[in-house]
């Protein structure tokens, strides 16, 4: 594939001309990255309670899977702005590689050549492209930091600046205020519907638990330009057990944010439903997690279903 640098495309409301542009030859082959980690994650498998068995047409190694949940894309989405698997550019952080495998939830089979969208906030809660937007916590308490500790769930409108993604409606979509791209990427699957990125153990911002945005496109086209056409299947996003959050935050740059931190259980995006739901397989060195961490997530969707978080 070519590579060419795209001038920050403003956000495609029309995901069925949806076109990825390939970025300053910065693609990378996802094919045998991450591959120390497991073959398959425990994700949502289906018992007799759930009303699904194994399909005839998967393997005797496969179990059929629940469909991943839907959530709300955010206020942040940029159509995927750049193709490649390595999204951390310069960006401090705990190293973190994220084995992702798309299946058809229905089927079992793996996916293959099915794109793949990720995009999180950095280590202090900042996303790119939207740095005058996002809140933060590395450089001092913001101005109106809340001063109780909240409960219920938030009403109204998020307060000024902050990611709304947090709020249960997930806000509407904001334009691109920067040409900044770190730590957003698209790639895709190989022939066992595996994809692999490497980017850093993300922060977390005012009413968010820590997590990363994902979407599946099918259908497309890849070309020399990038992915062309094709729908949007599922709009998600993957979550970070407690331990590991607290073990992230004992080293810098985390440990300088001074952003009040939603836990897994306060957030009012995930469902609670573990793997299910989003909740990531994790494997690092307990007594040094800024050695990095592996995770890794099997995605069930309906490769016929459009979802494209945004009626959340």
């Amino acid at each position: 594939m070519t590579g060419n640098e795209n001038q920050g495309p403003a956000h495609k409301r029309n995901v069925t001309r949806r076109k990825v542009v390939v970025a300053g030859g910065a693609a990378v082959a996802a094919v045998g990255v991450g591959g120390t980690l497991a073959a398959t994650a425990n994700a949502g498998q289906s018992g007799k309670g759930a009303g699904a068995s194994a399909s005839a047409s998967s393997t005797s190694a496969e179990t059929c899977y629940k469909l991943t949940a839907e959530t709300t894309e955010g206020p942040y989405y940029i159509d995927a702005d750049k193709l490649r698997t390595d999204i951390t550019e310069d960006k401090e952080g705990n190293p973190l590689t994220l084995r992702i495998k798309v299946i058809d939830a229905e089927t079992c089979k793996p996916l293959k050549n099915v794109a793949v969208d990720i995009w999180h906030c950095d280590a202090l809660g900042i996303y790119s492209g939207y740095e005058s937007l996002s809140t933060g916590g590395g450089g001092g308490a913001p101005t109106d930091a809340p001063t109780g500790t909240p409960t219920g769930t938030p009403t109204g409108e998020p307060p000024s600046g902050a990611p709304s993604g947090g709020t249960g409606g997930g806000g509407v979509h904001e334009e691109p205020t920067d040409d900044e791209r770190y730590l957003r990427g698209t790639w895709k699957t190989d022939r066992q519907g595996f994809v692999t990125f490497r980017t850093i153990f993300p922060g977390w911002y005012r009413g968010r638990c820590v997590h990363i945005h994902t979407k599946v496109h099918v259908d497309g086209e890849w070309t020399d330009a990038g992915y062309e056409g094709g729908t949007t299947c599922h709009t998600g996003q993957f979550f970070f057990d407690e331990e590991s959050v607290l073990a992230s935050a004992e080293v810098e740059p985390y440990s300088t944010s001074t952003t009040e931190r939603t836990t897994l259980t306060e957030d009012t995006i995930y469902d609670q439903s573990g793997t299910t739901g989003g909740l990531l397989k994790l494997k690092y060195d307990k007594d040094n997690i800024a050695k990095g961490v592996r995770a890794s997530i099997t995605v069930g969707v309906d490769p016929e279903a459009t979802n494209t978080g945004t009626s959340m």
